[in-house]
């Protein structure tokens, strides 16, 4: 690029030059490109043939004329402004005009004009070059209409996009997708639901994305305030290509993640109220057959003591009085006989099959059912879930029961009179391979002394007593143990009782 005001260096003589001038003029004229050179004040003096085949003005009949000729007058003032004042600066001028041709058809020609600077430092001459961007302005326009439609339904669109790159990182997404990042409060939504639905997603979509793919597969996510979404996400990989120099001859390109997904929560809260009521009326019934279950086995457990008192006394008279020993063992082969016969009819605990679940559903089951109690003992809750847990292999029912029996032992806690604080925190928490779920209260707490014994069968701290009056966390410590977990009795942050159930997500259970 000439420096403004500096004289420059003519152009080579024949004598300098290897080539001689018809070889230049040759090569100008047979150009592809239209090129012009003018005097200083724009009047044509050479045109070649390609110039004429864009202006349709034959080269001869076009010598002589003004440049302005070709213009439209369509054409801003401001640009032919500043294309005079850079060309009087001596600087070359780059844009676009709208021009006519010679039958009076429009075209739009990107322009290059550049000033000749004699060596005395004028300007003589100026070298146009120009060429038809019309098609190509068309195109342009077209690609640009059609991304403002595509991204204007994209946006519109009830379903969140999301396009990860082989990465991870979020290279597009539309505007559902950062309301349901602002509603979820995740910064990355995409992130959370491939870790629930596919946990080594990261590693397969940087070697080989092909097998991240999936069809509508479903997950929840739950929130501390609020309800739980459940969406259904779909993944696919699509072909970008970079847009990198190095890549211009590169066939390959760039496999990226696609994930559509389509929010379901309102289907899946009809399914789950409908589900509730019978939820509601199985875990009754549950809980009715096991109270019949516990009396008969607290009864059972109870006449064993006078039996066994019976069999002593039995062994003593069968050498003082070989007769009414006779007769008191037959009434005692009776009675065991009666108490066997009882034991028969002792209803059995429902066999249920081992299935895939999402232990905050378990928890928010047992929160709906357990809501009627809840609100007559004026009891608050703080329900802390984790936004997404992995599966557990697990019996849904039993489950159910173990977390509803340590919700009701909260609540009787709680539940005395005069007791002003009442709060219950269910919290599920994800711990590397393990989920934690705690259920605390505020109520009085278990003494350290009987944290041991609540987990024997028939204890109870009812009335603080510490008889053995009912079955404790005996049967809960069982249905945790059968699904490959750990329970546990500590204090909560109020000062009440906090029980910690962990589970293995690889456990199964027994």
């Amino acid at each position: 690029m000439p420096v403004a005001n500096a004289p420059r260096k003519p152009f080579a003589t024949a004598a300098e030059s290897p080539l001689p001038p018809e070889a230049f003029l040759q090569a100008v004229d047979q150009a592809d490109l239209a090129i012009s050179i003018t005097d200083a004040k724009a009047n044509i003096l050479f045109a070649n043939q390609a110039f004429a085949e864009v202006t349709g003005y034959g080269t001869e009949e076009i010598i002589g004329k003004n440049e302005s000729v070709l213009s439209n007058h369509t054409t801003p003032p401001e640009t032919y402004q500043e294309l005079w004042r850079e060309l009087a600066a001596q600087r070359p001028w780059s844009g676009k005009l709208l021009n006519r041709r010679k039958d009076g058809e429009l075209y739009l020609a990107e322009l290059s004009i550049s000033p000749v600077v004699d060596a005395d430092g004028k300007t003589t001459h100026f070298l146009g070059m120009h060429r038809d961007v019309t098609e190509l302005h068309r195109l342009e326009r077209l690609v640009r209409n059609q991304k403002q439609l595509i991204e204007s339904v994209v946006d519109a669109a009830p379903i969140a996009f999301a396009l990860l790159d082989p990465a991870g990182r979020i290279i597009f997404s539309n505007q559902e997708y950062t309301k349901l990042s602002a509603d979820l409060r995740i910064a990355e939504p995409a992130h959370a639901l491939l870790d629930s639905l596919a946990p080594q997603w990261r590693e397969i979509v940087a070697s080989d994305p092909a097998h991240c793919t999936f069809t509508s597969h479903e997950t929840r996510i739950d929130r501390p305030a609020g309800r739980p979404r459940w969406l259904s996400v779909t993944s696919s990989v699509i072909d970008m290509q970079s847009d990198c120099a190095d890549s211009y001859f590169c066939a390959a390109g760039q496999p990226g993640l696609l994930l559509v997904i389509s929010d379901i929560s309102s289907l899946r809260e009809e399914q789950e109220r409908a589900r509730a009521a019978v939820l509601q009326a199985v875990l009754a019934e549950e809980e009715r057959t096991a109270a019949i279950r516990e009396s008969l086995s607290a009864t059972l457990f109870r006449l064993e003591e006078p039996m066994n008192v019976m069999n002593s006394a039995i062994s003593v008279l069968q050498r003082r009085d070989p007769l009414s020993a006779g007769m008191l063992s037959e009434a005692l082969n009776a009675s065991r006989e009666h108490m066997e016969t009882l034991r028969q009819v002792i209803p059995q605990s429902p066999q249920e099959i081992v299935v895939s679940l999402n232990i905050n559903e378990v928890l928010r089951d047992v929160l709906e059912v357990s809501t009627p109690r809840l609100l007559s003992a004026g009891v608050v809750v703080d329900w802390q879930p984790a936004a997404t847990v992995p599966s557990i292999l697990g019996r849904p029912l039993q489950l159910r029961m173990l977390f509803k029996a340590l919700v009701d032992n909260a609540i009787e806690a709680m539940n005395v009179k005069g007791w002003k604080r009442r709060e219950l925190s269910l919290i599920s928490a994800v711990d590397g391979k393990r989920i934690a779920i705690s259920v605390l209260d505020s109520g009085p707490g278990i003494p350290e002394e009987w944290r041991l014994k609540a987990f024997e069968p028939f204890f109870t701290a009812k009335n603080g007593s510490g008889k053995h009056i009912g079955t404790g966390l005996s049967r809960a410590q069982q249905v945790v143990a059968d699904h490959g977990g750990i329970i546990d009795l500590g204090d909560s942050p109020s000062g009440g009782c906090a029980v910690i159930v962990e589970f293995r997500v690889d456990g199964d259970p027994i």
